[in-house]
């Protein structure tokens, strides 16, 4: 996998100061997105153990709020592959600190069995996860008034009560 930024003091992607990933492929090609850049697969850097540590280093600082994963996109099956260990790491060594996914696919999509973006890890990573903005970016429905996304179609999913509940429950 390949990132192309990380930024340690974010306010725009989740709640409070964050350390944000931004991931490199996408196979959504959203019209208008706003880093077209990182649908390249091979787009930035590798991302090595280094990164992890770096980035786990970066979480440490008590105002830190958490982790926001975004892109690009996270859920392309090849990237969760390699997310998954290090949000596994993430959660172990800062429980208490959330975790916001962002992702051009559906809730449904990503848990569709047989779906492109479903893949053994897809249900695990959105366990390790607190917060999901889903959908597609729509330019025909930008919003620049909405709270942590682009246009309003996209959802912020709760993943902790959605699971709870078995029924997807907003974020407010």
């Amino acid at each position: 996998m390949h990132y192309g930024e990380i930024k340690n003091c974010d306010i725009a992607n989740g709640v409070g100061v964050r350390v944000s990933l931004f991931v490199s492929g996408c196979t959504n090609h959203c019209k208008n997105c706003f880093q077209p850049q990182t649908w390249d697969f091979e787009y930035g850097k590798p991302f090595y153990a280094e990164t992890e540590n770096y980035i786990l280093s970066l979480l440490k600082p008590s105002y830190i709020s958490g982790l926001t994963v975004l892109g690009g996109e996270p859920f392309e099956p090849s990237n969760q592959r390699t997310l998954y260990p290090f949000l596994k790491r993430v959660r172990e060594e800062y429980p208490k600190k959330s975790i916001w996914m962002y992702s051009g696919f559906t809730y449904e999509e990503l848990l569709t069995e047989g779906g492109y973006s479903n893949c053994e890890v897809t249900r695990e990573i959105l366990n390790l996860a607190d917060v999901l903005v889903d959908g597609r970016y729509d330019d025909d429905l930008k919003n620049i008034g909405l709270r942590f996304r682009g246009s309003s179609n996209q959802r912020l999913i709760d993943l902790k009560e959605t699971f709870r509940q078995n029924k997807i429950i907003l974020w407010e």
